[in-house]
């Protein structure tokens, strides 16, 4: 039934997707807060067929602590989950991501006229110098800016990899950084077609203020997100299965 479930999700996924990214071309005649409104719209959608078709529903803490305006959020990363919940939860969320996702059709036309951080990997330092600067134009758009602190999807338990990017935006930026905690990859992991029903837990924690140095920045994200997200998945294995 699991299989099967999963099936029905992943063809609901790539149909409405296709249909969707077809729906939304007219939307690039005007500007990016239109474009963004209709991903968020869009991602709620595959989200409600998330919670129809196999089960699997989210719950989201901590939004009072969620400063007003422009700010960092380091999330956690463990699923596609995050990406579909973080434009439910933030207002015109910019997101940094790799710049291979901008080169896909319609689906990269729309990320690009959102105004959203692509990152060449391969380009080094000059990465990061385009990066901070682009991310200084979503600052002055009053827009959260969502990075991954780790680069990429981890599996839960694996051992934290935070790369200096987050802290590049933190010293440049002198914006407050909020750390979020999930234990998404249980119920929806990186590469694995099934889908586990059940209730995901998100939780945004105490910002973390302008003005720390690096190292000591640093290391308070990755206690806060590391300790969290410990917790949401002990949580998460004593509950009895869906």
């Amino acid at each position: 039934m699991g299989f099967l479930r999963s099936l029905a999700f992943n063809l609901y996924f790539y149909l409405w997707t296709t249909i969707a990214s077809l729906m939304g071309l007219p939307l690039l005649a005007f500007g990016w807060r239109r474009m963004n409104a209709y991903g968020r719209w869009w991602s709620g959608t595959i989200l409600a067929g998330l919670r129809l078709l196999c089960g699997l529903d989210g719950k989201v803490a901590g939004l009072e602590r969620l400063p007003a305006g422009a700010c960092i959020v380091a999330m956690k990363h463990q699923s596609a989950w995050d990406t579909l919940m973080a434009p439910q939860i933030l207002d015109a969320p910019a997101f940094v991501l790799k710049q291979e996702l901008i080169r896909i059709p319609f689906f990269g036309w729309y990320l690009r006229h959102c105004r959203m951080l692509p990152v060449d990997r391969k380009a080094g330092a000059k990465a990061l110098k385009t990066l901070v600067r682009d991310a200084q134009a979503r600052k002055a758009e009053g827009r959260p800016i969502v990075i991954y602190p780790e680069g990429t999807r981890r599996l839960p338990g694996a051992p934290p990899a935070y790369q200096p990017g987050v802290a590049a935006l933190y010293q440049v930026l002198e914006l407050p950084v909020v750390p979020v905690a999930l234990n998404s990859g249980l119920y929806w992991g990186r590469h694995r077609f099934a889908k586990r029903p059940g209730t995901i837990r998100l939780e945004l924690l105490e910002p973390i203020p302008p003005g720390l140095s690096r190292r000591v920045f640093m290391a308070t994200l990755e206690e806060r997100i590391e300790a969290a997200t410990a917790r949401l998945i002990a949580e998460a294995e004593r509950r009895p299965p869906a």
